[in-house]
């Protein structure tokens, strides 16, 4: 038998009129005096318990304890507190450029400002500001978009996802449908939203790779959903065991939970590592079997700093050619952002989501949600054409663009090398070369005194170890515990973006005084 219908917002409100109109009216007369005193004991409606519980379940280490502490010590140093040790604090808890020193590409500033502003265009002054390239593509995105103040098609300007689909086909060297991309307001929003769909209860899985972006475990616990967690192989530079993988595929099914996706994120936060081409088809085949989608988190696939970038994207289309109609049933959703890579606009909220292989009723579901939020912030989006299409040889503005980009990308990965040889050099520390994305993630081994002393206080001991490193040099870095790691193992992981050796300096000076403390 059906289910009844659900009833419709005007039949609820029909009936309810005419419960309260069974009486005699009760109305006060216009002008009359309504007494205000409260008949119960006053109590809120709105408290910690009455609450979306999962919401409270939810953590995100990110921005957690570490981070709130090291704002609290910034506000002292404000307000000219000099009983600290430190005079700065060093926010490399954060994969958030432009709050250290990387400056803003020239070339998506100014576009940007001629889309904000357009009475630019027709300045006097215009060609004396602006290269005539920038302007050419502020008016044409202005052409195409109208006004940024207006709203956009809930999937996204369609010039900019058709932008989006060139910028696929010429990385991967297969073609792009741009009504398969939804843009978003950066992809932790993409993800929201796809999460939002395909979640059904408790009964729903989701792999996701430990160490995590713990992005995905708390979305998934304020969707009610389960986490199904699957461990990356440190001892060979945090990659993937298919085998493994398989068993914890077998295992979830056996126990009736409905696998529906796997969360990969490569470049790796917060690892660092990058997957092979092998083993993103091991991923894809795993993945074919057994009937679920792969959500392939790429926000870092500009930060390569050994090898190359491979897609999943690419991957597939290479099985679905080399081998016809086996792997045609795979389900893919790729993300890419602004925030990461040389763009670095993490505040601007620009990115996108690509689908492959989804049943198109779904698709429509997922339209329907994004479609509540009307659509995704326009500058975002003007954003995300800009990193998809940026100056090419022969434009007015390449070499400017080129200077800064390079110049960008190489501080990064000379960053990262300056920090990994420091970690090479702290006893009982180990670290995985940097491979791409924003960070590192090494291995730390705490003496039994400080773990013990990590347990009196309800404490992991890696938390102990960041807290006291804050709270003695000002550097803010988040424990392993909160990205997930194998039991009895401690990790912190770390940005490599601030600028200098100093605060590579404090961590190892840190370091061995925590060790001698704790002999």
């Amino acid at each position: 038998m059906a289910p009844p219908p659900s009833p419709s917002f005007t039949s609820v409100l029909t009936a309810t009129e005419s419960v309260s109109s069974a009486g005699p009216s009760v109305a006060p007369a216009r002008g009359a005096v309504v007494s205000a005193i409260p008949t119960r004991t006053p109590r809120k409606a709105i408290h910690i318990d009455t609450i979306n519980q999962h919401l409270r379940q939810a953590d995100y280490a990110v921005r957690g304890r570490l981070a709130i502490r090291a704002e609290e010590l910034r506000v002292r140093l404000d307000a000219g507190d000099t009983t600290l040790p430190f005079r700065e604090i060093v926010n490399a808890n954060i994969g958030n450029p432009q709050a250290m020193d990387q400056k803003p590409i020239t070339f998506y500033r100014q576009v940007l400002s001629l889309v904000q502003y357009p009475q630019l265009l027709d300045s006097e002054y215009a060609d004396r500001i602006f290269p005539p390239d920038a302007l050419a593509r502020a008016r044409l995105l202005l052409r195409e978009i109208g006004s940024v103040g207006a709203y956009s098609q809930s999937q996204g300007v369609p010039y900019i996802r058709q932008s989006i689909a060139n910028f696929i086909a010429a990385r991967d060297g297969f073609p792009a449908d741009p009504a398969s991309i939804f843009l978003a307001g950066g992809a932790s929003s993409a993800v929201s939203s796809l999460f939002t769909t395909i979640c059904n209860g408790p009964s729903t899985g989701v792999m996701i790779p430990v160490p995590q972006y713990p992005l995905y475990s708390a979305t998934l616990t304020i969707e009610n959903a389960t986490a199904v967690p699957y461990l990356l192989d440190e001892s060979t530079q945090w990659g993937t065991d298919t085998a493994y993988i398989a068993s914890v595929v077998r295992n979830t099914l056996a126990s009736g939970i409905n696998l529906k996706a796997m969360v990969v994120i490569n470049p790796c936060n917060p690892t660092g590592s990058c997957l092979t081409p092998s083993q993103i088809k091991e991923i894809i085949n795993l993945a074919a079997e057994n009937s679920f989608m792969i959500i392939a988190d790429e926000v870092y696939q500009a930060n390569i700093y050994q090898g190359k970038f491979f897609s999943f994207k690419q991957m597939l289309r290479e099985l679905q050619r080399d081998f016809p109609g086996a792997y045609d049933h795979v389900e893919l959703a790729s993300l890419h952002s602004t925030s990461k890579g040389m763009v670095g606009e993490c505040g601007q909220r620009g990115g996108y989501i690509e689908l492959l292989g989804l049943d198109p009723a779904v698709i429509d579901e997922l339209y329907k949600l994004v479609s509540i939020s009307l659509c995704p912030v326009v500058t975002g989006q003007v954003l995300t054409e800009l990193m998809v299409n940026p100056p090419r040889e022969g434009d007015a503005s390449y070499p400017l663009f080129k200077e800064e980009y390079d110049t960008i990308y190489n501080r990064l990965k000379e960053r990262a090398a300056n920090l990994y040889d420091a970690f090479q050099q702290m006893e009982g520390v180990s670290c995985q070369k940097p491979m791409g994305a924003m960070y590192l993630f090494p291995t730390i081994s705490l003496p039994p005194k400080a773990i013990a002393e990590a347990r009196r206080r309800g404490e992991e001991p890696d938390e102990l170890y960041c807290m006291q490193l804050l709270n003695s040099t000002g550097v803010c870095v988040v424990p392993g515990s909160g990205f997930g790691q194998v039991d009895g193992s401690y990790h912190f992981r770390t940005t490599f973006l601030a600028p200098g050796d100093e605060y590579v300096n404090k961590i190892v000076a840190f370091h061995k005084e925590f060790l001698e403390k704790y002999a």
